[in-house]
């Protein structure tokens, strides 16, 4: 046993001493993340199972062939702002609370559920630690370009999350306006186009345009170039996040449209009505997939070309670290139209299911080989923890210790063929938690091994699928519920995801008393008294005894921005992004009948959520002070 434990102390210290070494000849490396909006797993050229895609991605392709490409890469959530959250705080959705777009409001039932999603908020705080704050202390120069989402008050802009540098337009991904549509809005060449078409010519190669065809100008692009050529001189962190291939589905590129219906074998669309075919055949969408390539393609050239100013005799290529990928899977219709088909993954966006998580990704740079595929299972947390070590950098271990990801650099480096975590363990795991949307959405999922485990909320169920067997394709369609045919499996697996849920606070959907007939209804808390006493800026909300009894209770008090002057009239009325709902605690007396809570300076509304053992939310009127 002694032998043993020498032997593997000599192998992990000589690994550690191989990844240090590599890194020693790099003075302070940059980091690339390339981040798509809604770019499915099967959308690209990387992992195209059966049915090859129509849409051209050869500078996607070239990438991969620079580093690896991760056929079980996942995003941390099947929605965009948990996962842009979690990518940059190192954080499981559940611990940031944002678990899903457009939070910071009163939780509320839609017309498909009779559950209310729990309350979330919109987006990281100041006391939210991120990547760009991590590099930043380690001298980094930090710049994010296109899209945020991540919260819009002022203290949670990009540039008070420590980024130096931030361009948050659309660019040429903006969509038509007033008369305006997509088959009218196309670039030209003329000089007054704010999307002028460029003189340079680039792929693809038509029969019409044997040198290539011209791009719009794409100010996310072009400020992402800009920023790199600015900041060559010292490290750089650049956080490009584009509103590619997010609605709505439309291209400025005439020619690049007209390329793709040739291809598809349709008509040239000639009027703005939906794209109702299925599968891939949505010539827009093509051409905004194309146009994503282009605009990688565009950095990764500028990479090869420009000298690296401290690194002498290299070229910024050969210094960088690039990592591309997706916030979530793709989505399959929009706006009437049918965008793509996620197949052989199951759903898309807004699901828990593969075609909602499993998404492109590729990370080359220094010293990681060439034209390699991993199967091992990664999450875009992991991102943080290995930027870190393949930077050098360090963070307070406040930071560090809460990380939910893992630090791949052993597979990035070594060609380690699992990850670890700092103790030498095997990640066993992945798992997602997605309370919101229709019933059938609300579901937490776990990946181990070969086997997907769904848990779904509504009406708390399991689901038990075989991706692979030995690690070769079984049921990636996930069509066959092998649930019931395997308990022992489901109740290890739905055992880990418990712990999961339990230890991270998971927040689940919640009943809403007037969508129930039984009668629990009837014996739901009352609220009987609701005051505010302005000298002390206190509440106290008082409960009718005899009523179920209350396990949780919160208040939401409404922030403001702390520039926003008083206006009165409707010029007043505060604007989309002016305020949000934010998550205090209460204090309880022993007889749970009296909550109480002091209002923060400058709030300017106020409510409190309580929740009944049966699950039922109840809810205080909210009321408006200041």
């Amino acid at each position: 046993m002694k032998s043993l434990l020498t032997s593997l102390t000599i192998l992990l210290c000589f690994s550690n001493y191989a990844i240090s070494q590599e890194k020693k000849d790099l003075v302070k490396p940059n980091i690339v993340i390339f981040y798509v909006d809604d770019l499915g797993w099967q959308d690209t050229e990387l992992n195209d199972l059966d049915e090859p895609t129509p849409w051209e991605t050869p500078n996607i392709v070239a990438l991969a062939k620079e580093g690896i490409n991760f056929t079980n890469g996942y995003s941390p959530a099947p929605t965009c702002a948990p996962s842009r959250a979690a990518l940059l705080s190192g954080l499981h959705p559940t611990k940031t609370g944002v678990t899903h777009v457009s939070g910071g409001t009163e939780p509320k039932t839609t017309k498909r559920s009779n559950y209310v999603t729990p309350y979330y908020p919109i987006g990281l705080m100041p006391e939210n630690f991120t990547i760009a704050e991590a590099l930043k202390m380690n001298g980094y120069t930090t710049g994010h370009v296109g899209k945020w989402h991540v919260g819009a008050l002022d203290i949670q802009k990009s540039t008070n999350q420590g980024f130096d540098f931030a361009y948050e337009s659309r660019g040429a991904h903006q969509g038509p306006k007033r008369e305006k549509n997509r088959i009218n809005n196309f670039a030209t060449h003329d000089k007054g186009d704010a999307y002028r078409l460029s003189d340079e010519k680039y792929p693809p190669f038509t029969k019409s345009s044997p040198n290539g065809i011209s791009y719009p100008k794409d100010m996310v692009t072009e400020k992402a170039l800009e920023f790199i050529k600015s900041s060559k001189d010292e490290p750089f962190f650049l956080y490009l996040a584009h509103w590619l291939v997010h609605a709505p589905i439309h291209t400025k590129n005439k020619e690049l449209l007209q390329y793709y219906s040739d291809k598809l074998g349709v008509e040239m669309p000639t009027k703005d009505i939906p794209i109702k075919t299925g599968g891939q055949t949505n010539p827009f969408y093509g051409a905004m997939v194309t146009t994503l390539d282009w605009s990688l393609g565009r950095v990764v050239d500028l990479l090869k070309t420009t000298d690296d100013p401290r690194n002498p005799g290299k070229k910024l290529i050969e210094t960088t670290y690039i990592i591309f990928s997706s916030d979530n899977g793709g989505v399959e219709k929009a706006n009437g139209d049918i965008v793509t088909d996620n197949y052989p993954l199951d759903q898309g966006k807004k699901y828990a299911q593969e075609g909602g998580i499993r998404v492109p990704m590729v990370i080359s740079g220094p010293h990681i080989p060439k034209d390699k595929t991993q199967d091992v299972l990664i999450n875009q947390l992991d991102f943080f923890p290995t930027i870190l070590n393949l930077t050098n950098s360090t963070v307070p271990k406040k930071y560090s210790s809460d990380f939910d990801g893992l630090d791949i650099s052993g597979v990035l480096l070594n060609n380690d063929k699992t990850v670890k975590d700092a103790s030498g363990h095997e990640r066993e795991d992945l798992w997602w938690h997605f309370p919101h949307n229709t019933d059938s959405q609300m579901q937490s999922a776990l990946r181990h091994g070969d086997y997907k485990l769904y848990k779904n909320l509504i009406p708390d169920t399991y689901e038990l699928y075989r991706l692979y067997k030995n690690g070769k394709r079984e049921d990636l369609e996930e069509k066959h519920n092998i649930a019931a045919q395997n308990p022992e499996i489901v109740k290890d697996l739905s055992a880990r995801l418990e712990t999961y849920l339990e230890d991270y606070n998971a927040q689940m959907p919640y009943k809403d008393p007037s969508k129930f007939k039984e009668d629990a209804v009837t014996s739901i808390p009352v609220i009987t008294n609701d005051a505010f006493d302005a000298k002390s800026q206190s509440v106290t909300i008082s409960l009718e005894k005899g009523k179920s009894k209350v396990i949780e209770a919160y208040a939401l008090v409404r922030i403001v921005n702390a520039n926003l002057k008083k206006k009165k009239g409707k010029k007043g009325k505060l604007g989309k992004h002016d305020s949000t709902l934010i998550k205090i605690p209460v204090e309880s007396s022993k007889n749970n009948l009296e909550y109480t809570f002091t209002i923060p300076e400058d709030i300017i509304e106020y409510g409190i959520i309580l929740i009944d053992e049966n699950r039922f939310m109840v809810k205080s009127d909210f009321h408006k002070i200041n």
